[in-house]
């Protein structure tokens, strides 16, 4: 087959979508036994299924859980055996049943209950909400937490978790996986290049044991009160617990994680270890640097199912809030005072994007392209919309910035990341202060480009990070 022809069969999506179904029904009757009744395909950034088959006359549900290849450091394969080593050790995940060559996947029961979803654009759409029942239900997963943080990382080996050893390795283990990726797809902005030069200047240098990390914490399904399954481990790792304790602070509160000291006293309660505050915002740092380098992977427009909009959401939210986290261990006051100016006149723009949200509003639905992949489509020609009218104003503003920190004024916003990154790589001490100012008022910016609106209180987008080092440990 050639690769012209092979073009064609990939952006047949009915077709892949179509022979990817065949494959989940002939690998339930082999692997299962039953025989498969519903495909449906779920609202995520990765290729995912619900599949209820029957067997025995008893209806059934599995959940297969697709790759999402180029975003992070870690196999599909990693994650499924991480799950069996946890539900070796009697920790409440999903059952697995087994990997799927085709299409590439590993397959789990399915669990009934309820979760945040944790995609921003989710959140815009319905505010996350935190109820009496899942608030007693994330102080179990606390527990369930430090069960974890208790296995040795030993029992990991046959996973890609990793041992790691120096101070070094414990604090940026997961970080560094992630650097290495961004690297080798070309995803390393300046931002990220700040964020990995903060991170390795700042090692907390008395930290010295590695524990098992679930790597993207808090995500659990509950009904009422109860635990019923804990998921999405594809970034589990080693290293410090801190990690995992920012993951709670980083996600909230577009994902509502619920009153975050009292979650932190509970865990010092069940684990009988000490809350590091300075550490653990250290580690808000780490793991937002590692989100908001996934997100400029999401962005990637050769992966077919990547969630773009998604990415650019994540990408100016995640990074403004880990520079807050960096701002507020280094005292730096930042800046909120800015507001848009009147949209530029774009009639050209305006008229062309309208019609193509008119088509787009008017493709066909199936299985293939249900209503929340049109709907993440449209969102992409609204962006483009509010960049033709601040777009102009974003660019100028940045490259102002940059002109006032390094003295050269760049021809353009690509040049301007060349000559940031340089300056970061040559500056022995960082000058963080102005680069954390420099980068906050950069995404704030383009936050407000992505919003086309001014901050506000109501808009997640613009959620800043809660403060920790003055919270009360006990």
């Amino acid at each position: 087959m050639s690769q012209t022809d092979e073009s064609a069969v990939d952006q047949d999506l009915g077709a892949k979508e179509d022979a990817e179904r065949q494959g989940i029904r002939d690998w339930v009757a082999r692997n299962v036994g039953g025989v498969v009744v519903e495909i449906e395909t779920l609202a995520r950034w990765r290729p995912i299924w619900r599949v209820d088959y029957e067997k025995e006359g008893v209806v059934r549900s599995l959940f297969v859980k697709g790759d999402r290849p180029g975003v992070q450091p870690y196999s599909l394969g990693h994650e499924m055996k991480v799950m069996e080593v946890l539900e070796a050790h009697e920790i409440g995940v999903p059952h697995i049943h087994g990997w799927m060559d085709f299409p590439k996947a590993f397959v789990m029961d399915w669990v009934e209950g309820d979760r945040d979803p944790g995609m921003l654009h989710t959140a815009i759409e319905s505010a996350s909400q935190m109820s009496p029942e899942r608030w007693q239900a994330m102080l179990k997963y606390m527990e369930e937490l430090a069960r974890m943080h208790r296995i040795p990382v030993s029992a990991f080996s046959e996973t890609e978790c990793g041992a790691p050893r120096t101070v070094e390795e414990i604090a940026l283990s997961q970080f560094e996986r992630q650097y290495a990726l961004a690297l080798e797809l070309d995803a390393v902005d300046a931002n990220i290049e700040f964020f990995a030069s903060w991170l390795r200047r700042n090692v907390p240098r008395h930290r010295t044991t590695a524990h098992f990390l679930t790597g993207d914490c808090g995500q659990f399904m509950s009904v009422g009160e109860e635990i019923t399954g804990i998921i999405d481990l594809e970034m589990a790792g080693a290293g410090d617990i801190c990690w995992d304790l920012a993951c709670f602070r980083g996600r909230h509160p577009y994902e509502n994680m619920g009153d975050i000291p009292a979650l932190y006293r509970h865990y010092a309660k069940v684990s009988g270890i000490p809350l590091d505050l300075p550490v653990i915002g250290y580690h808000t740092v780490n793991f937002l640097a590692f989100a908001a380098s996934c997100a400029i992977m999401f962005m990637d427009p050769k992966q077919a199912d990547s969630n773009w909009i998604e990415g650019i959401l994540e990408l100016t939210s995640i990074s403004r809030r880990a520079l807050e986290a960096i701002a507020e261990l280094e005292k730096v006051e930042l800046d909120y005072s800015f507001e848009l100016p009147e949209p530029a006149d774009a009639p050209i723009e305006d008229m062309a994007l309208e019609k193509l949200l008119l088509e787009i509003g008017r493709l066909p639905l199936s299985e293939a392209f249900p209503e929340w992949k049109r709907d993440l489509l449209a969102a992409i020609p609204r962006y483009l919309q509010n960049h033709a009218h601040y777009g102009r104003w974003y660019e100028q503003a940045c490259l102002s910035d940059i002109q006032e920190l390094t003295g050269v004024l760049p021809e353009s916003m690509t040049a301007g990341e060349r000559l940031l990154k340089t300056y970061i790589r040559e500056s022995a001490d960082g000058n963080d202060a102005s680069l954390i100012k420099l980068f906050h008022r950069k995404m704030l910016r383009l936050s407000m480009v992505v919003a086309g609106s001014n901050p506000t209180d109501e808009n997640p987008l613009f959620f800043r990070l809660e403060p920790i080092l003055d919270m009360p440990t006990e």
